[in-house]
């Protein structure tokens, strides 16, 4: 079991990076709090000290450029050291470990489900392993939702024909609780979900099953037979020959060039493109004879094709 902690008067802190939001967060805040001590409580000081008084009279103030200085050079120094220390929090939560758990998510009017590479889904319910980085690659298939674990401290927008991803590191075994953080109809409020942390032990249990074939095929045995079913094989190879479209052995992950000379990375959003809009999205090369597949692949069988491709890439 994790230890579990618990910054004043803020959620459970369920992975690492939560203590890292919550030391800066509080900074901010009792940095403001002073603050505001310090200027209110100096501006009523000064009120009452220099009141009026029928028999005073002003000085003449000509000014203190060390003072101004200083007024200009501590708040920018100070503003500017938590951007650095905001900066290299984020830094860490966008880049996920190459040997990240990848579990895809999928929003709908009013339902969280989740597809696993063992080929197991779920709906409402997302487990994921103590300890080990987690990324959930997400989409919507209708409006736009936001993805929210406040023990996690982590929040992505999912949005409809692309894919978004956020990743985390859990270190509280327990059920944690997942809102949709973005308005998304009448029962957004609704929108709920448990990721349940399990220790190494249940996860294997949990993944694998007492039988390798208790949850069907693989999610990317899946996306291998779509690949043949959807007619992909009649121009693209799995083992780096090209036919009249090139090889997707390789591709993810690839640098590609375009007809247009612009090169683009080959991730998850450039598959989904290709399958849905290949015009302008054509390799250098190879001549545009791809239909468009828009409306004639679910969003469960993108996510199969999308961890097929992303097999083949070593």
């Amino acid at each position: 079991m994790g230890i579990i902690k618990q910054a004043f008067m803020l959620p459970l802190q369920g992975t690492a990076v939560a203590g890292r939001w919550d030391s800066l967060f509080l900074f901010m805040l009792w940095l403001a709090a002073i603050m505001f001590v310090l200027v209110v409580g100096s501006m009523l000081a000064f009120v009452w000290k220099y009141r009026h008084k029928a028999s005073d009279r002003t000085t003449y103030i000509t000014g203190s450029h060390v003072l101004e200085a200083i007024w200009i050079i501590v708040p920018t120094v100070m503003l500017l050291g938590i951007f650095v220390w905001g900066y290299s929090v984020y830094r860490g939560m966008t880049q996920a470990p190459r040997d990240a758990v990848e579990i895809r998510v999928l929003g709908k009017q009013w339902v969280w489900s989740f597809q696993y590479d063992n080929g197991r889904t779920s709906i409402g319910e997302i487990y994921v392993p103590v300890h080990r980085p987690t990324k959930l690659i997400m989409t919507s298939e209708d409006v736009l939702h936001s993805f929210f674990i406040p023990n996690f401290r982590v929040k992505q927008d999912v949005v409809p024909g692309m894919y978004s991803s956020v990743w985390f590191k859990p270190t509280v075994i327990g059920t944690h609780q997942v809102f949709c953080a973005e308005y998304c109809g009448t029962s957004h409020s609704g929108m709920l979900a448990k990721i349940h942390v399990l220790s190494e032990a249940d996860w294997e249990d949990w993944n694998e099953g007492k039988s390798p074939k208790a949850f069907g095929d693989s999610l990317v045995e899946q996306g291998r037979k779509l690949h043949e079913t959807k007619g992909c094989v009649t121009c693209h190879t799995a083992d780096g020959t090209a036919k009249l479209g090139p090889s997707h052995k390789g591709l993810f992950g690839s640098k590609v060039e375009l007809e247009d000379g612009t090169f683009v990375i080959a991730d998850e959003n450039y598959i989904r493109g290709k399958i849905e809009n290949p015009r302008g999205s054509t390799k250098r090369g190879f001549t545009q004879m791809m239909p468009t597949f828009q409306g004639l692949v679910t969003e469960t069988e993108m996510n199969a094709l999308i961890a097929y491709v992303k097999s083949l890439a070593h």
